[in-house]
């Protein structure tokens, strides 16, 4: 690390057991160096994306133009394009974090690229889509993202019995964690008793973090209109369901990998779970920039956060060990919630349905986009032969080793 960088809030943060991911991915932050620079620095140990970053990539300006002129020109489907850019990107971020993830022996310098969100409630076609991504990344430390819904929970176990590193994503509820880390630890015991190595896989388990305050500050404000509960309770829960929520979530996992069960898979060389913290830029800009960031410290912890979350926390973070702080609290906060009527069962059921809804609009849109100006390049004609050539000589070839995998027929049917 850097000397100008050695007593920032992040190398603090880290010295503490947690680390930071960049929640973004462009193809100028690769190409440009920027990337490489973030985790020279030590600012940044992991990315993550998902179809909303993309889409975000993709659809501004024309950065992926010469890459896509080709693809347009050869005849290729929006949906091919997609894929093709994407993967691409991933290779070049996994490439920049190998050495990292080589010199903390597979603790950090993952990359994160999802399956698509079409699938989520199909667990058959998830496994097939982690099983392709997994095979055409062909990094060791790339992650592949399969959202915690109920069809999700039974792909996440057989990923992981088959060697699949899984960033398991869109997880709101207490209940669904501990479905998650199940999930995860029964997928290595199987692996155990097949007999193959569990010291390679690696997962994390992303808990979103401010769509809860977002949805659940939304109600309170209704009920303070409607003077339907006390002002003073319903003012005292406002930005705080999101924050306890995470912290009951952490408890939960301390208890799972600290008990005899997981102690055995340690035994094999099995790696935690580490909790991830998705979603933690500010929405309320009522609330601290960095409050998603300062208040979810902990030992084996992960935040993943976007660029200008993180250049806030450079500045002005506070990184202290805060995930057990005031646990009692926590678990009042979420009791006082359900005493004024919102039940977090609720809550998370919808926030769950929703997330998987933004990412197949997401998805979607930037498939549209990238039709459109596909279209408009068949019609210029403006790739040559020889680029069409080269184009198709450098990704036709490309072949990725085959990966051995250990299938079972029913694992999306057994309970």
């Amino acid at each position: 690390m850097n000397p100008e960088t050695a007593m920032t809030p992040i190398s603090r943060l880290h010295e503490l057991g947690q680390s930071i991911w960049l929640d973004f991915i462009r193809r100028d932050l690769l190409r440009s160096g920027e990337l490489e620079r973030m985790v020279a620095d030590g600012h940044v140990r992991g990315v993550t994306s998902n179809p909303t970053i993309f889409e975000q990539a993709i659809s501004e300006g024309d950065l992926y133009a010469p890459s896509m002129r080709p693809m347009a020109v050869d005849g290729w489907t929006a949906e091919r394009i997609f894929d093709a850019l994407a993967l691409e990107d991933i290779r070049e971020a996994t490439s920049v974090l190998l050495p990292l993830y080589e010199a903390t022996n597979g603790g950090d310098g993952f990359v994160s690229i999802e399956v698509s969100p079409e699938l989520a409630s199909d667990c058959e076609a998830t496994l097939h889509e982690a099983r392709r991504l997994w095979t055409e990344v062909n990094r060791p430390n790339v992650m592949i993202k399969i959202p915690a819904t109920q069809a999700g929970v039974p792909a996440i176990e057989q990923a992981i019995f088959e060697g699949i590193n899984i960033n398991v994503t869109l997880i709101f509820s207490l209940q669904r964690y501990a479905e998650v880390i199940d999930a995860y630890q029964r997928g290595l015991e199987r692996r155990a008793e097949q007999g193959q190595s569990l010291d390679h896989v690696a997962s994390v388990a992303s808990f979103f973090i401010s769509r809860v305050d977002t949805k659940v500050d939304a109600m309170l404000e209704e009920m303070l209109r409607n003077k339907s509960a006390s002002a003073e309770r319903v003012t005292a829960l406002t930005g705080k369901i999101a924050i306890a929520n995470a912290k009951l979530a952490y408890a939960q996992f301390k208890g799972a990998f600290g008990g005899p069960r997981f102690e055995n898979l340690q035994q094999h060389g099995a790696r935690v779970q580490r909790p991830l913290w998705a979603s933690t830029s500010t929405k309320n800009p009522t609330y601290p920039d960095t409050y998603y960031v300062d208040n979810l410290i902990g030992l084996q912890t992960v935040n993943t956060i976007p660029p200008e979350t993180l250049e806030a926390f450079i500045d002005h973070g506070v990184a202290d060990l805060t995930l057990e702080r005031d646990l009692a609290d926590a678990r009042g906060h979420i009791d006082a919630l359900d005493s004024i009527g919102i039940s977090m069962k609720t809550v998370t059921d919808e926030l769950e349905q929703e997330g998987v809804e933004k990412f197949a609009r997401s998805y979607a849109s930037v498939l549209k986009t990238i039709a459109k100006r596909a279209e408009k390049l068949r019609k210029a004609g403006s790739a040559s032969s020889n680029q069409r050539l080269d184009f198709s000589w450098r990704v036709l070839l490309y072949v990725p080793p085959p990966i051995y995998l250990y299938k079972s027929p029913n694992f999306c049917d057994h309970d």
